[in-house]
């Protein structure tokens, strides 16, 4: 019976449309985790020169995923696509602990720019299937996550390859915005 009732209500209202962005540092695994979301499987990747724009359709909301390429002389580029988005998805890989700081870095950069201000923040802690990768709760504080007084976010662990913990990333993200319509 719910399951009848939500497919009639998602046929009277439809799709809420949202603009997401994801970003981190090259070889974090943003693809991945766009076309696990997209696709539901794993595809084979390369490292992204520009941008990947994909539609992802998840409860009630329909995601526009902008996925930008991660390499250093890229990121200058982020700023051309912050206007108008809803959400921001941020992937850390876990394993590189060498460079987390550039991740905190990049991140704080981001948060600070005008058209950022209201984007729920999401971030993956990716990888998680690696022997030495960071816990959630290290990436919360290496990236300084507690600090962020105005800003709403979330952290969830997760593995792009096997899709753990992608959608609950996304129930979170769900939540939050459709709590903005």
């Amino acid at each position: 019976m719910g399951l009848s009732l939500s497919r009639i209500w998602e046929r009277v209202i439809g799709k809420v449309d949202m603009r997401i962005l994801m970003v981190g540092l090259d070889a974090a695994g943003k693809t991945t985790i766009l076309y696990r979301l997209k696709l539901g499987e794993v595809v084979t990747t390369i490292p992204t020169i520009g941008f990947n724009v994909e539609t992802v359709e998840y409860r009630n909301l329909r995601f526009t995923v902008w996925d930008v390429g991660g390499q250093d002389k890229i990121r200058r580029l982020w700023r051309h696509y912050y206007q108008g988005t809803n959400g921001l998805i941020y992937v850390v890989d876990s394993n590189d602990r060498d460079r987390i700081e550039d991740a905190r870095e990049e991140l704080a950069k981001i948060l600070i720019e005008d058209e950022m201000r209201d984007a729920a923040l999401l971030v993956f802690a990716n990888k998680q299937d690696l022997p030495n990768s960071m816990t959630a709760a290290e990436v919360t504080e290496k990236l300084g996550l507690h600090s962020l007084r105005h800003q709403q976010w979330y952290i969830q662990s997760a593995c792009a390859t096997t899709g753990d913990g992608l959608y609950e990333g996304l129930d979170w993200l769900s939540r939050t915005l459709s709590g903005r319509k």
